[in-house]
């Protein structure tokens, strides 16, 4: 099929899990002509669920990509998890997509996976759509629900379609107004949103006021409509039940005749090197620019990159740059993913969702460009939350360490939420996710797909080092050997920075006491010296260095002399500063039923945690929101599962690092046994 850049509709399906995403996906499929028969999740048989552990557990844990052609109009959809543990591909989506369409569970209604969602999108300014499955469940007000939706989310909430005749059918109420629902008339549903989106023009309006609807054309709509989509000032509902067929047709409507194309949304968040934001042209003529969003090592094709395309246009055989590296490489083989399904295309243009395979160079988050021109334009990152949960790691067969290094390096490759660590000093591997259950499922997959076993243990916390105060260090190198000698001598100052703020370095050497081409070196010892703490064996953080003052000599001044003597003044001047240790603080959300409310509070407040408040939700269940330390929760899944009977569910991200108590660092520092003099 030919298409354009116009009739290019990118939309992610998310929202909490269980609401029914793969369900639908598999039902849109169907409706827009891709597969002959809905796949079952709970038999393995969908186009999304191809893991052996999303086919074990019944549910999503990767985000999967298809596309529909219907008339002229190119539809990508991805489906994405809802669990909260596999958050970091449901948000890569956001990078690729105009709209991101929010499943809402019709019998639960908001839940907690509805709310982040909507937050996240709209902080990325990309157009939303509520989107309510499950319509035909027994004893569903849907009336109700909308009005939750509007008290949730704002009165910019409203039906673009309403259920009929016990919905097993959906009426179009933004263009057409026949025809009566089982809690509306369509004709009032009409008005409303009808009054929401002319109001976003003035022109629309204008004509409107003047000549009423009839003098406005399906294209002023369409346009108005999707003005208030960009702004934010319209969020439709739609209704649908993915298992009966009920209303998928229309949602495939909506995808096409409202949704905005990729030159009719926000611009997207380019930025170069200065931090300033520009422009990219959806031109399928100018040059290149892609933006890597999925990776994928297919044990079949090898790595499939998964980009979406910005401007210019990428064909089969094309020459491609990464990032800002200079050595291009051939486009040999360009896909397009269906599901299951890899199919081979010519080129992708402005808009398009495509993949190339078995370019091992290209890496999560890379912007591909046909031109140096714009090898330092970035998609601006977005947020991922912090992988809090830890398992030092080693392999439980020896002599497979270089293919545990693979299999790790494979997988923080597909995962931005999964992370890799090794901790130099304790000769420690380190994985970190968004959960225990996160962990395991990529445990169970560098398993499954690599054949390595592991044993696991506790990591130590992730703690941080920095200072209370100001103070100054010096130190002077020298080293006779013989022949050449070592000379460097350093003064410096450290001050504290604010939480957060990470490390400045400055060069305040007047007089050229010391020569600029040393201050590198200086810098190069004091980063070394961060990295191994001066407390309690943790990285510091959030301070300043200035060098100020110093001595070289013409001969014997090197290096290696200076990387030394900034090491350990920088170290002087810290054990001077007051030094402290810091830990994780992480917000905790936990949802449980309501009858074990006391038992999960004191729970928590037994771990130094600080309740923030709680929130009552349907059906009797209780959110409590907390800040506690990280280092209180390591056996908390098990604590939880035994309080509420296995009912208990609960999220972490990290809030911010404050100090630890004064017991807890004497304990920390007096268990570190330092060797800073075996330099």
């Amino acid at each position: 099929m030919s298409y354009n850049t116009e009739n290019i509709r990118n939309i992610a399906l998310a929202g909490h899990a269980g609401v029914g995403k793969t369900t639908l996906f598999e039902a849109l499929l169907q409706a827009g002509g891709v597969i002959q028969t809905i796949g079952s999740v709970e038999r393995g048989t969908t186009q999304s669920d191809t893991d052996a552990q999303e086919k074990a557990r019944c549910h999503s844990i990767d985000s999967c990509i298809a596309s529909i052609d219907r008339g002229d109009c190119h539809i990508n959809v991805i489906d994405t998890a809802g669990y909260p543990d596999f958050r970091g591909g449901t948000l890569s989506a956001f990078a690729a997509v105009e709209t991101v369409a929010v499943v809402v569970n019709a019998a639960n209604g908001v839940e907690h996976g509805t709310r982040r969602i909507m937050e996240r999108a709209h902080e990325r300014g990309l157009a939303r759509l509520l989107i309510v499955n499950k319509i035909d469940t027994e004893g569903v007000n849907l009336a109700d629900l909308v009005n939750t939706l509007r008290e949730e989310f704002g009165n910019e909430c409203l039906p673009v379609n309403l259920p009929a005749d016990n919905a097993t059918r959906v009426l179009d109420c933004f263009f057409h107004r026949d025809g009566k629902t089982d809690f509306s008339s369509l004709a009032d549903a009409h008005q409303q949103i009808l009054d929401q989106v002319v109001e976003i023009n003035e022109a629309t309006m204008g004509a409107y006021l003047d000549a009423g609807e009839e003098a406005l054309t399906p294209q002023q709509l369409h346009d108005a409509f999707e003005q208030c989509l960009r702004e934010g000032h319209l969020v439709p509902i739609c209704f649908v039940s993915a298992r009966t067929g009920a209303g998928v047709q229309e949602v495939l409507d909506i995808f096409d005749r409202l949704l905005p194309n990729p030159g009719e949304a926000n611009p997207p968040p380019f930025r170069n090197t200065d931090k300033m934001q520009i422009a990219v042209d959806p031109n399928p003529s100018s040059h290149v620019v892609a933006d890597v969003f999925k990776v994928i090592n297919d044990p079949f094709v090898g790595k499939l990159s998964v980009f979406r395309v910005w401007q210019g246009t990428i064909r089969r055989d094309s020459q491609l740059f990464i990032d800002d590296n200079r050595k291009a490489f051939k486009v040999g083989h360009l896909f397009r993913l269906n599901g299951r399904t890899h199919v081979e295309i010519d080129q992708a243009i402005p808009g398009d969702i495509a993949a190339v395979a078995k370019v091992e160079e290209i890496h999560f988050d890379a912007v591909l460009h046909d031109s140096h021109d714009e090898d330092s334009i970035r998609l601006e990152p977005l947020h991922f939350p912090q992988p809090m949960f830890g398992l030092a790691l080693e392999p439980k067969h020896k002599g497979q360490e270089q293919k545990l290094s693979l299999a790790l390096s494979r997988l923080t490759e597909e995962d931005p939420c999964f992370r890799m660590e090794h901790h130099k000093e304790l000769n420690e591997t380190v994985v970190r996710g968004l959960s225990d259950l996160h962990l395991k499922i990529m445990l169970e997959r560098m398993k499954d797909r690599y054949g390595v076993e592991v044993v696991t243990h506790p990591p130590r916390i992730a703690y941080r080092e920095t200072i209370a105060g100001s103070a100054e260090g010096h130190h002077r190198h020298k080293k006779q050997t013989g022949g050449a000698g070592q000379f460097g001598e350093v003064f410096l100052r450290v001050d504290p920075l604010e939480r957060g703020a990470g490390f400045e370095f400055i060069d305040a050497v007047k007089g050229g006491v010391i020569p600029g081409q040393f201050l590198p070196a200086i810098e190069k010892g004091v980063r070394q010296a961060m990295e191994t703490g001066a407390v309690a064996g943790y990285p510091l953080q959030d301070l300043r260095v200035t060098v100020y003052d110093g001595k070289y000599h013409p001969v014997d001044s090197k290096e290696v002399a200076f990387v030394s003597a900034g090491k350990k003044a920088f170290l002087d001047a810290i054990n001077k500063a007051r030094p402290i240790v810091l830990e994780p603080i992480v917000d905790v959300e936990v949802s449980i039923p309501e009858v074990n409310v006391g038992d999960v509070t004191g729970g928590l407040a037994g771990k130094r945690a600080r309740i923030m408040g709680t929130d009552a939700r349907r059906g009797g269940e209780l959110v409590i929101k907390a800040q506690a330390p990280l280092a209180e929760l390591t056996d908390y899944p098990t604590e939880l599962k035994a309080m509420t009977g296995g009912r208990g569910r609960y999220s972490l991200d990290l809030s911010h690092y404050e100090p630890v108590p004064p017991p807890v660092q004497r304990q920390l520092s007096e268990a570190w046994k330092p060797k800073l003099d075996e330099d």
